[in-house]
């Protein structure tokens, strides 16, 4: 039971909190109540605060509304205004372009496309909206004048900046890349280049608005001749300069070249000028005269250890020394040459130049069209002169002129080498412009191969006349050019090879292989060997004295393979005869045996056929001293004879000269000294000195003046 004190504690305790708790209570009801006051206030405000809002925008909307009418129509009438006034400017457009379109676009070409633009667009304007209107014909006859007036703009800025491209640029262009090891671009520049700016403006304007092409006809017939132009130029070039040799360069390649420490084998053969006609000129004279100036004769040595540079300079010597100043025409015909090899490579680099200009300027369509007839006159110039080339060697065959095939070959060398850069150069023109230049290769391969063939013939065929025969038994002129002959093909052997194998049937001409071609210029020069050896058997037939005919096979046999042994004929040779060298070996030892053949005669009087048996002591009866005595007048006689007669032969080659006389000294001294020691001790005469006229000593010096006109 909890006790009284304690209860009533607890009692006044809860009571206490009882207390506090209403009175928190209370507070709450006052605030809520206060807060529902300010509630129905709040409410209050808001509701009239949407009222007066809602009666704002019922009077705000329609002026809103008004005024953005106001503001439509505004713009409509701004609108109106802009297309009148638009609609008006074209109606002055005639008036406002008048005084530029009259004037020209020179010097300002854009305000002029600027007016072009205007009056386009007025046209334009009264083609939709009034076609009837006469402001229409008035803008349209405007527009073409225009027009007319931008391509006659074209015109003038091609023509008075167009001009032939320096020859010694050209020079510069076709050399430079060829012969320096620093290889420095040269540009071609044909337009300056405001100009060419200009004229892209107005070719792009014409082609777009202009709808016609005839600008592009006026810009190939300027370009044309131009083009045409240039190359006149450089050959005009070449005829001023007629009296140099060797390429032309301009003083800055010149330099170039000076300071270039070191240079590249250059790509392309250079054509050296004159060193065919020249050699020529030497087949002409010396099928006229001998090499010494007589007729019949000849004083040609070998050319032994010559490289190529060394047989041109001994063929330009030769003619200089001989000819002189007649040679003058011929030097005219070797620039001739020069100048079209190196109009060839100038076309080519000319035309990949205006290729590069005309793609600026003609639209991609009308590009290879254009082009095409850009090069025509050009190209066709220089196809006519190829083919005049052709048919001057043409009529030179048909005289039996068959060195005329040399001007071909370093022509067509230089073509064929040029073939696969012109091929792509004209790349997308007419078939008819790409296979001229095939077809004058053919033309150059066919009459070369003609002449070829046509020049072995005659060395198989050629007459034996006495009058044409050396009297020396020396090298006869037929031999001398005969070897010139294949020794020039030598230096164009691949080109010589190619014309073979282009009238070769038994396959198409594309799968001849370099090694093929080498063969056939093989054959061909053992042909032309074999023919030169028949021929000269049948010649020396004309000798009547047998070892005179036996020094002029050995003078010839050697000469031919002295020369083949210098040069790189003989490696030509072999490829087809291998044993080429050996046999002419073989002839020259069989004509110097069949020559000792003649000394035969003279040795016979010393051997000891016929002579007496001696015993010492015995008296000679007149009949064996008779013998003795002709012995001695036999060889006296044989040996003056013979003497008197080879002191006039000739044997050009020093070191069988030598040979054949030392050979011949041994023999025949040999055979005295012994015929001399049998008689020492014999009496067969009072008057010795009258039969042992000569001692050895003299023999061998009467024999070492054998083939000595001057001793």
């Amino acid at each position: 039971m909890i006790p009284t004190e304690d209860a009533s504690a607890r009692k006044r305790e809860i009571e206490e909190k009882l207390k506090q708790e209403q009175e928190t209570l209370s507070f709450i009801r006052e605030n809520l109540e206060k807060s529902d006051q300010l509630t129905k206030g709040m409410v209050s405000i808001l509701s009239s605060f949407e009222s007066r809002l809602m009666q704002l925008e019922n009077s705000i909307i329609p002026v809103h509304k008004q005024t953005e009418n106001l503001q439509r129509l505004q713009e409509n009438v701004d609108k109106t205004l802009s297309c009148m006034d638009h609609v008006i400017s074209y109606y002055h457009v005639a008036k406002d372009t008048d005084r530029i379109i009259r004037e020209g676009p020179t010097g300002r070409l854009d305000e002029y496309l600027a007016c072009i633009a205007k009056i386009q667009k007025a046209v334009e304007y009264f083609q939709d909206n009034n076609p009837d209107s006469p402001e229409l014909n008035t803008v349209k006859a405007r527009f073409e004048k225009g027009k007319e007036l931008l391509e006659a703009e074209f015109r003038s800025l091609l023509t008075r900046y167009s001009k032939p491209v320096p020859p010694i640029l050209i020079l510069d262009v076709i050399t430079v890349d060829e012969e320096l090891e620093v290889q420095e671009e040269v540009v071609l520049e044909h337009l300056p280049e405001s100009v060419l700016q200009d004229i892209i403006c107005i070719a792009g304007w014409l082609v777009e608005y202009g709808r016609n092409q005839d600008f592009m006809n006026v810009y190939f017939q300027i370009r044309s001749n131009q083009l045409d132009r240039s190359i006149k130029g450089l050959k005009d070039h070449f005829r001023k300069n007629s009296a140099s040799s060797g390429i032309l360069y301009s003083p800055a390649v010149q330099t170039k070249r000076k300071d270039t420490p070191t240079k590249k084998a250059p790509k392309r053969p250079v054509y050296i000028p004159g060193t065919i006609r020249k050699a020529q000129n030497l087949l002409k004279q010396y099928s006229q005269h001998g090499l010494d100036g007589k007729k019949g004769g000849s004083n040609l040595t070998p050319l032994e250890g010559y490289d190529h540079d060394l047989r041109v300079k001994h063929l330009s010597d030769a003619l200089t020394e001989k000819h002189g100043a007649a040679s003058g025409k011929d030097d005219v015909l070797d620039i001739e040459i020069d100048s079209y090899i190196h109009c060839i490579s100038a076309f080519v680099k000319l035309a990949q130049s205006e290729y590069a200009l005309l793609t600026e300027i003609i639209p991609e369509h009308h590009q290879k069209k254009t082009f095409d007839s850009l090069i025509q006159e050009a190209l066709d110039n220089l196809m006519l002169e190829g083919d005049n080339i052709v048919s001057a060697a043409r009529r030179a065959i048909m005289r039996h002129d068959y060195s005329a095939v040399l001007t071909i070959f370093p022509i067509l060398r230089h073509l064929k080498m040029y073939k696969s850069e012109f091929d792509s150069t004209l790349q997308g023109t007419a078939a008819s412009t790409k296979n001229k230049l095939p077809t004058l290769i053919t033309s150059m391969e066919t009459i070369g191969a003609k002449a070829l063939e046509e020049f072995a013939d005659s060395i198989k065929n050629d007459p034996d006349k006495e009058y044409n025969m050396p009297k020396d038994g020396t090298v006869h002129e037929l031999t001398s050019n005969a070897i010139l002959f294949l020794q020039q093909l030598l230096d164009f052997h691949e080109t010589a090879g190619a014309m073979l194998a282009s009238q070769e049937v038994s396959s198409s001409a594309s799968s001849y292989t370099s090694e093929f071609n080498k063969r056939l210029l093989s054959t061909y020069i053992c042909k032309v060997l074999g023919n030169l050896q028949l021929n000269l058997l049948s010649k020396s037939k004309v000798y009547e004295d047998p070892a005179l005919s036996a020094i002029f096979l050995h003078n010839n046999y050697n000469y031919i393979l002295k020369s083949l042994e210098k040069s790189e004929l003989i490696q030509l040779v072999t490829v087809t005869q291998k044993k080429a060298e050996g046999l002419y070996r073989e002839l020259i030892e069989q004509q110097i045996h069949m020559y000792n053949s003649s000394w035969l005669k003279v040795i016979e009087h010393l051997t000891d056929r016929n002579m007496p048996v001696f015993q010492p002591g015995t008296k000679l009866k007149d009949k064996e001293r008779q013998v003795i005595k002709d012995k001695f007048k036999g060889f006296n006689d044989g040996l003056e004879e013979l003497c008197k007669i080879q002191k006039g032969w000739a044997i050009p080659d020093k070191e069988q000269r030598d040979l054949i006389r030392q050979a011949q000294k041994k023999v025949v001294s040999d055979a005295y000294r012994a015929f001399l020691q049998r008689c020492a001790n014999i009496s067969f005469t009072k008057n010795p000195e009258k039969y042992h006229k000569y001692r050895p000593e003299e023999v061998e010096e009467m024999i070492e003046r054998l083939f000595d006109t001057s001793a």
